[in-house]
Order: structure tokens, then sequence, then C-alpha cells
């Protein structure tokens, strides 16, 4: 059984998922400032339990997966990033990289925690080695995800789609990050 890191930010605590955590992660994804632009409509309790369920085990069988994202001044839970493998088949991009994602409450939007919280993970996953690139993937309508994805390094590299919506594959390499950060 795999064990979650916990990650320390200035301002956030990157930590494994509890059951505690489930009605706040359920209010974020019945948020429609949320589900807009993921699933489309509202998750129910159990689909959101089911998410969270799932969070644990990616950790188990990839040794990477999402962390609770919370507030360290507060303690509060405010959402979820970090990496997955979907499987999810996009036409044009075979996706065998991991896949970055962050889920914020909106009360959260515009204080930059995404940012922090992402740059923090996408350090933990270079420092793991053996994965060059990962990726991410942004609905067109979504220009504060797209605007995070870029300072944290994550490059346009393709149009795709996903079910029946058009969506933006974003790159991100290991090496690119290093070369601009080392003399």
């Amino acid at each position: 059984m795999s064990t979650v890191p916990q990650i320390l930010t200035e301002r956030l605590c990157l930590r494994g998922h509890c059951e505690q955590d489930h009605p706040a992660a359920t209010a974020i994804w019945q948020h429609p400032g949320v589900y807009t632009f993921i699933t489309g409509a509202a998750l129910s309790a159990q689909d959101v339990w089911m998410r969270l369920l799932r969070y644990g085990g990616l950790w188990d069988m990839l040794g990477y997966g999402y962390w609770a994202v919370e507030e360290r001044a507060s303690g509060k839970y405010i959402g979820q990033l970090g990496f997955a493998d979907f499987k999810r088949g996009l036409p044009g991009f075979d996706g065998h990289y991991p896949e970055a994602g962050w889920v914020l409450h909106p009360d959260a939007a515009g204080k930059g925690y995404a940012t922090e919280g992402m740059a923090a993970a996408c350090q933990w996953l270079d420092e793991q080695g053996g994965r060059e690139r990962s990726f991410c993937i942004i609905s067109a309508d979504n220009p504060r995800s797209v605007r995070v994805a870029a300072k944290i390094g994550y490059r346009f590299a393709l149009t795709s789609t996903l079910g029946d919506e058009e969506i933006a594959v974003y790159f991100r390499d290991r090496t690119a990050r290093r070369d601009t950060k080392d003399p």
C-alpha cells in the first residue's frame, strides 16, 4: 500500500484524502463554477465518494495520484490536485504520461492556490524520476486553468476531443523545466 506524501507550501498542505473530506468535496463538485468546465453536471455525493476512493487507488497502483488541498491557515479543505492515468484514449494523442489536474472551490479562486499547489506537485513528480513529461487537458472555455497551466510550465501541444467536447492538450517536460532554472 502506497503512502501519499504530504507536501507543505507557504499556504497549503497537500495530503492524502480522508473520509472527512467528503462533504467539502461534494460541495465543490456540485458548484456550477466547477462542474461547468469538467463534468458538465453536478456530481452526486456517491459519485464524489467514488472519486475520492479512486484518488487513493491511484497512489497504490501508479505511485502518484491526487492530493487533498488544505489551506494551512484555516485547515479548510479547498480542493484536490495531482496526477492520474485515466486511460482517456484521446484522438491524436497516446496519453501514456501522467495527466495533471486541479479542482479548487471557486471561493479559493484568484488567490494563486492552484498555481502554488500544482507547482509543488510538479516539483514532486520531477523529483521522482522516470517521467519525462506530463500533460493536462483544458476546456477552451476555461481561461483561468489555461493561465495556471502556463505558469507551471505547460505549453499547448494539440487539440483533441473528449466525448463531444473539443479540448486543448498541454505538455510539460521535466527536462525543459530544469533547463530553464539551472544555470
